[in-house]
């Protein structure tokens, strides 16, 4: 979005704790210095400069994994279980009783995508309902409240089809979903290890997906149940195709035995798949049959990692019936990691940021000369602070342009008496 005008970035504190400007042109960072004057250049009539008085910089925030269409609906769409299926029963019965309609879902959409914009994310992955009684209408109105933020961030969609996608039953399913490849929808999604023939559903994404060029991100194992490893058998069908693919959930994974998972996770590394951990969601719906020893509802974290595996972390749904609480802010996520998944805060940074954009395919971001100049720059002194922290007042850069600054005011009159 850089219109070629040169940019200085200065008093920017760096993870390694030096304060240096940077110079930013065409979008990517050309110099660094801890001297100002080093990269001011030339030309200093065509020269923005910003000031970011000694906040850390850190590369901008991804959001690997969303459900724009359902976000903000929490009390819309109510689910007194608390379970998967009293969410996905609520929404159906939502979509029946016309309670979700055109004008309030661009509304929402468009609210979530300023949420993760203010919290520092350059670049989005959703999941957007197709099929069934929905056809693309979904996605019609998420690419609506999409278009204005195309220049401030990169946002993608997957159509998450209806089951079924093969055998009986799918054609109308199908049809929407070769509609929304029309539309021109990023990735194809569904469910395997829900659908009637899982091995089919992964077939039909897989074919679909490399006849299109489009990328494949399926919902996979979100179950406690060790027996449902569709993973492994995704892995292996994924072997004969060129194509950027990820898992999402993979729960199950992380119920089996240590020597299943270390096996699968060779498997998921070598055929280079990307595997999204979503803590928020998953640590809400799933355990609840379980009152002891309550399984924390997320992938083979260790096994993966161990393997080299692309972990990502995702925060899922937002406010609505398959979670209740969430602020569209991917540091949410990251804290998580930590405390649910037990990563140190750079490792769980990096699945919310340069993992995340390996996963999307898009340019990873770094404070060095070279990278894109997506940076978020926030008031804090390290990772883990920020993690902790998370502090609202956050300058958000994309291309090295000011694209959201968010400002706190905090008084405190009884102190100051």
């Amino acid at each position: 979005m850089s219109n070629g005008q040169s940019i200085v970035i200065s008093n920017a504190l760096c993870a390694d704790g030096k304060v240096r400007s940077l110079r930013i042109e065409g979008g990517v960072v050309r110099a660094m210095s801890e001297r100002p004057a080093d990269v001011r250049g030339t030309d200093e009539h065509h020269l923005t400069k910003v000031d970011v008085e000694g906040r850390l910089l850190l590369p901008s925030l991804v959001e690997a994994h969303a459900h724009l269409d359902k976000s903000l609906t929490a009390d819309l769409v109510p689910n007194p279980a608390g379970d998967l299926m009293g969410a996905i029963h609520g929404w159906r019965d939502a979509e029946s009783s016309g309670v979700i309609n055109h004008e309030g879902m661009v509304e929402r959409v468009a609210q979530s995508l300023e949420m993760l914009l203010a919290a520092g994310v350059t670049a989005v992955r959703s999941h957007i309902n197709v099929g069934g009684p929905v056809g693309t209408r979904y996605l019609i109105a998420s690419q609506e409240a999409a278009e204005r933020f195309r220049r401030t961030m990169h946002i993608e969609f997957v159509a998450l089809t209806y089951m079924p996608m093969s055998g009986e039953g799918s054609a109308e399913n199908l049809r929407a979903l070769r509609e929304a490849i029309d539309l021109g929808v990023d990735a194809i999604g569904g469910c395997p290890h829900l659908e009637p023939d899982a091995a089919a559903c992964i077939d039909v994404a897989l074919e679909l997906a490399a006849h299109h060029s489009r990328k494949v991100d399926l919902h996979v194992d979100e179950t406690l149940d060790p027996t449902s490893l569709t993973l492994d058998e995704l892995v292996t069908k994924v072997e004969k195709y060129d194509l950027s693919v990820t898992a999402s959930h993979c729960v199950s994974l992380g119920m089996v035995p240590q020597a299943t998972a270390d096996r699968i996770a060779q498997k998921v590394s070598k055929q280079q798949v990307s595997i999204v951990a979503l803590p928020q969601t998953n640590l809400f719906l799933q355990g609840r049959s379980q009152p002891v020893a309550t399984p924390r509802g997320l992938t083979a974290i260790s096994a993966l990692r161990a393997a080299g595996a692309n972990l990502v972390a995702g925060a899922d749904n937002a406010q609505d019936p398959f979670n209740l609480v969430g602020r569209n802010d991917p540091l949410e996520t990251a804290a998580l990691m930590v405390m649910a998944g037990h990563l140190l805060p750079e490792d769980a940074y990096a699945t919310v940021s340069s993992n995340a954009r390996r996963a999307l395919g898009i340019a990873e971001v770094a404070v060095a000369v070279g990278s894109p100049a997506d940076f978020i720059a926030v008031r804090t002194h390290s990772v883990r602070q920020t993690i902790a922290e998370a502090p609202a007042d956050r300058i958000v850069f994309k291309d090295g342009e000011i694209v959201a600054r968010s400002t706190v005011t905090r008084d405190f009159p009884t102190l100051n008496a």
